[in-house]
């Protein structure tokens, strides 16, 4: 079966959507996906401006491309992460706000919800992103980690993310976590753990991207065939 091959923009984000969209089309792709940095998608004014979608789409379809999915991760990386300086550097001036962790992670969340809705207006049915890890410094750490540590981190996950998946389904879009190193779910075991916190509900899914498991030396083969179901968009690169 014939799938549509699109380019994501994040690592383009410093180009103008429409000089990317040129070379996109020369270089063969079907289709954007866009980032929500840049120039390429802002959720706000999505949200805010009539014919702002429309807008978008027909700059697409000026150079024959078409789009299928909207891409925060850097705003989902906020959700869950333990705040610190680093992560004023990526994120919008608004969610990071003064700063404050609490704060950022309660804005972050809620852009997100926003994403939700942005997509919905532009008509993409998902959203590949980050969610952040309160756990993930935890890996590979000493003294040991008792069990509790990391009960707490789904927990939290599980609080932060499923008002936000609430939204997600009010307005028929997905969620695809892409599995990686300082997310929730970098493997199989964690991914499972994580569909499990949010009770298996249908708008938490994957994006698919085999070369952050191989890296990790994970069998990318096994995450199909046990989360096939839940894979709502995949990534690709050429890593070896």
């Amino acid at each position: 079966m014939a799938r549509p091959v699109t380019l994501f923009t994040g690592q383009w984000a410093d180009l103008p959507l429409e000089t990317l969209a040129k070379k996109a089309k020369e270089w063969g792709f079907d289709g954007l996906e866009l980032a929500c940095w840049g120039d390429h998608f802002d959720v706000d004014r999505a949200l805010a401006e009539d014919g702002y979608c429309e807008e978008r789409r027909a700059l697409l379809a000026k150079h024959g491309l078409a789009v299928h999915a909207i891409s925060n991760h850097l705003v989902g990386q906020a959700v869950c992460d333990r705040i610190d300086e680093r992560h004023r550097s990526i994120l919008p001036p608004a969610i990071w706000g003064d700063g404050n962790p609490e704060g950022v992670q309660q804005r972050a969340a809620e852009g997100m919800k926003r994403t939700a809705r942005a997509a919905a207006k532009l008509g993409v049915k998902v959203v590949p992103g980050f969610t952040g890890s309160s756990i993930w410094h935890l890996l590979y750490s000493f003294p040991p980690v008792p069990p509790e540590m990391l009960d707490a981190g789904f927990a939290d996950f599980a609080a932060r993310w499923n008002p936000i998946l609430d939204v997600f389904d009010e307005v028929g879009v997905r969620f695809a976590l892409e599995v990686h190193p300082t997310e929730i779910a970098f493997d199989i075991s964690s991914a499972e753990r994580a569909v499990e916190a949010v009770g298996r509900r249908p708008a938490f899914g994957f994006n698919y991207d085999p070369s952050h498991l191989g890296y990790q030396g994970v069998d990318y083969v096994q995450f199909i065939e046990q989360f096939g179901d839940r894979i709502y968009h995949a990534h690709m690169k050429d890593v070896w």
